[in-house]
């Protein structure tokens, strides 16, 4: 294997925070996820591998049960994986060598920019999974005739109904009109959507988070949903719908305002998803465009625990 300098394991209380950040703010692929704000919050325990100094580092989401430690995806994180300035295969069969072995069962989702490793060994841990994003660098014209035609009724049906677009709307409501919509389908926990508003409210203090909704004319919120938003991307999460804005448009018509409000800006729409058919025709409805990540599950439970723990497929809490 290739030796790309020292890739050590650091626990949370050993890591330079600013380094870190620094890390993620300047790489190619940083995401607002990879941040030690996001991660303080998010995750039950997380530590780092961390390349020299600070040259690619790796996040590592984790928690202890029945004496057995196991990583895992976060609520509300879609993607971590490896962040840094040159990212190739390599480097990721380097970064997988070191997890510790102390975790015995892996299921985390990786970036849009960390290639499957060559390896067989390895790649047969991994599948593909669907995103979808839409670059609004491009003036709201341009970005408009991209959109297919329902999308364009719909919008225009909103519109009709005198729906109104309204940004900065309290982030309460939104997670009030997802969970309703969630609520039997997600393993989402009252802790997860605490832990999300504290680091909402963190982020928006500092202009990297917004909520957004569309209420009917009868003032009733109908379509919600809150971005995060660094490194030049805004990213779609807690999505709510309410029933009475099903057949409005009203979903159609929050992601068109917001597109509306940032073309031509150097910003990237991540649509957070999706793997469901129908989403990802929805999401790419808008010009949006395939980009997709590596998964990987790695089972070393002992038997018989190894044979009773299946992968978990689904993600929670992101556009889907």
């Amino acid at each position: 294997m290739q030796s790309f300098g020292s890739i050590q394991y650091l626990s949370r209380q050993e890591l330079d925070i600013r380094k870190w950040d620094h890390c993620i703010a300047t790489s190619i692929n940083g995401l607002p996820y990879a941040y030690s704000i996001y991660l303080d919050h998010m995750a039950k325990q997380w530590g780092a591998l961390v390349l020299n100094d600070y040259e690619a580092v790796m996040p590592l989401t984790f928690n202890t049960k029945y004496c057995i430690s196991y990583m895992y995806q976060p609520a509300f994180v879609a993607q971590l994986g490896i962040f840094g300035h040159q990212i190739k295969a390599a480097l990721v069969e380097a970064f997988l060598a070191a997890i510790p072995k102390k975790f015995r069962l892996i299921e985390i989702e990786l970036n849009q920019a960390n290639p499957l490793p060559a390896n067989p060994q390895l790649s047969k841990y991994f599948n593909l999974r669907s995103n979808y994003v839409l670059n609004l660098h491009a003036p709201y014209e341009d970005l408009y005739s991209q959109y297919r035609d329902n999308i364009r009724r719909n919008i225009k049906k909103a519109q009709q109904l005198d729906n109104r677009y309204q940004t900065n709307i309290p982030i309460a409501a939104v997670m009030e009109l997802s969970r309703s919509q969630m609520q039997g389908i997600s393993n989402l926990t009252d802790l997860d959507y605490r832990n999300f508003e504290a680091l909402f409210n963190a982020l928006q203090k500092e202009n990297k988070a917004m909520a957004c909704g569309v209420y009917s004319a009868s003032d009733q919120l109908i379509a919600s949903c809150a971005y995060v938003i660094s490194n030049g991307r805004a990213c779609y999460i807690l999505v709510g719908n309410h029933p009475n804005g099903r057949t409005s448009g009203a979903s159609h018509f929050l992601i068109d305002r917001f597109i509306h409000q940032h073309a031509g800006q150097p910003l990237v729409l991540d649509f957070e998803g999706s793997d469901i058919r129908n989403l990802a025709f929805f999401y790419s409805s808008f010009g949006a465009t395939l980009e997709t990540y590596p998964s990987l599950r790695i089972n070393r439970l002992p038997w018989p625990l190894g044979i009773l723990k299946t992968p978990a497929g689904k993600r929670t809490g992101a556009g889907e």
